[in-house]
């Protein structure tokens, strides 16, 4: 997998609520009702990580969670970053 250009990571990102771009990653917090709902949001991500094998940079802090997502190999940001972070999106309570 190659590295996005910073036109190509500013287009994704359009698709992406608040990520934002950080030197060489993508990033995103979180903010859950309390532990339990953030560490069952982790898991989840865990569980999609494995599966594609691309796996994040995060902290957890009570109910805040926050994900850094690089892609080591391609020395920067890549395709599997932006899928791992829309399938991140998908594990959000829909309001």
């Amino acid at each position: 997998m190659s590295q996005y250009t910073k036109q190509q990571i500013e287009a994704a990102l359009q698709t992406l609520p608040n990520w934002i771009l950080e030197e060489d990653s993508i990033s995103k917090s979180f903010i859950f009702k309390d532990f339990s709902e953030a560490f069952a949001f982790m898991t989840r991500v865990a569980l999609a990580a494995e599966q594609m094998n691309h796996h994040p940079e995060w902290v957890n802090i009570y109910h805040k969670v926050h994900i850094n997502l690089t892609d080591h190999e391609a020395g920067g940001v890549s395709e599997k970053d932006i899928l791992l972070a829309h399938k991140i999106e998908s594990f959000l309570p829909k309001n």
